[in-house]
């Protein structure tokens, strides 16, 4: 990783005496303004609210975004079922956009780098893949301040659509059975309150972020197969948020859009059948409508999760960047 050496690791919450981390990249040559201070854009990782970590965010993306001369912070959250998508993913999101508006981001990089680089609250995007998309979105309301702007890589979403009650064959298939959510081999899972160490994504990384063709999930870890098994019998609402149907308003993007809703873009696979381009295309109008400035950048031929498996330089890596250069014209507006 290039950058100002490896990046620092440093806890912006503790709950139950348990730290939850972020990894903080910081350019050679970062933007400053007048004041010396440097734009953030936090990362989120993908993995159903169920699986994955920090280090599955894409390092090429990390390494373009450190390349436009911002702070990146790769962000640990807690992940369910042993939290609701409410109280852990979303509050840990939200929590991390806080620590890094009121000071708790400057003051860890003040400590490791002096003054050479450091952050501006007023300058903070996000983004995020499959649930890390949903949690960038989240951030546009229920918390005080809002990001700059907001990209999306095919997030969560729409959670009233039909969609999410159906079985998905493509991974029904991968199971030798379906095992319900109430099993005891998964038990342990309700149980980890602070987990935010979750195994091999969805997006195709090992365990410990590397890239790679995509290998067949460990069905002996309880955690994969728990994930695997929700998505096969459309379950995967509510593994997250027991009170679905209900109270959706709480947790989903689409029923909290309004008209002072950060400037946000998305890209998203034409071939994803694991959330249909479909539903962010209906968010898009939603914003549009409300008055909200968007993008969309669709992604020809692309499944989901196709980040963890996109080779920089190529086509797809070409075409997901415009996400990223509409962020950079967003910010570049703040400096005229």
């Amino acid at each position: 990783m290039s950058g100002a050496g490896l990046p620092i690791r440093v806890p912006y919450k503790t709950v139950e005496s348990t730290d939850i981390p972020t990894d903080i990249f910081v350019p050679d040559r970062p933007i400053q303004d007048a004041r010396g201070l440097t734009p953030v854009i936090i990362m989120f990782h993908g993995g159903g609210f169920m699986l994955g970590q920090a280090k599955m965010n894409n390092k090429d993306q990390i390494e373009d975004c450190m390349s436009r001369g911002w702070v990146v912070m790769s962000v640990e959250y807690r992940l369910c079922p042993g939290v609701d998508v409410l109280a852990g993913p979303m509050s840990d999101a939200r929590d991390a956009l806080e620590w890094a508006r009121n000071g708790g981001l400057g003051s860890a990089m003040k400590e490791a780098y002096s003054e050479r680089v450091l952050p501006d609250p007023e300058r903070i995007m996000a983004m995020g893949t499959s649930a890390g998309g949903h949690l960038a979105l989240s951030l546009a309301w229920g918390t005080a301040n809002r990001p700059l702007a907001i990209l999306d890589f095919y997030g969560a979403k729409h959670f009233e659509a039909e969609f999410w009650n159906r079985p998905i064959e493509q991974i029904r298939s991968k199971l030798p059975s379906l095992t319900p959510a109430n099993d005891p081999v998964f038990q342990s899972l309700y149980e980890e309150k602070v987990t935010y160490i979750g195994g091999a994504s969805l997006e195709g990384q090992s365990e410990g972020g590397a890239r790679g063709p995509p290998s067949a999930p460990n069905l002996s870890d309880p955690r994969q197969l728990f994930v695997m098994n929700m998505i096969a019998q459309g379950q995967v609402v509510e593994s997250i948020w027991s009170s679905a149907p209900k109270d959706l308003h709480l947790i989903d993007p689409v029923l909290n859009v309004h008209s002072d809703w950060p400037p946000t873009a998305f890209v998203h696979g034409t071939k994803d059948f694991m959330i249909p381009m479909e539903m962010s295309q209906y968010m898009e109008t939603k914003l549009r409508s409300a008055g909200v400035e968007t993008a969309f950048f669709s992604v020809p031929d692309e499944p989901h999760t196709f980040v963890g498996q996109m080779v920089k330089g190529s086509t797809t890596w070409h075409k997901q960047r415009e996400g990223f250069d509409f962020l950079e014209r967003i910010l570049r507006r703040t400096y005229s």
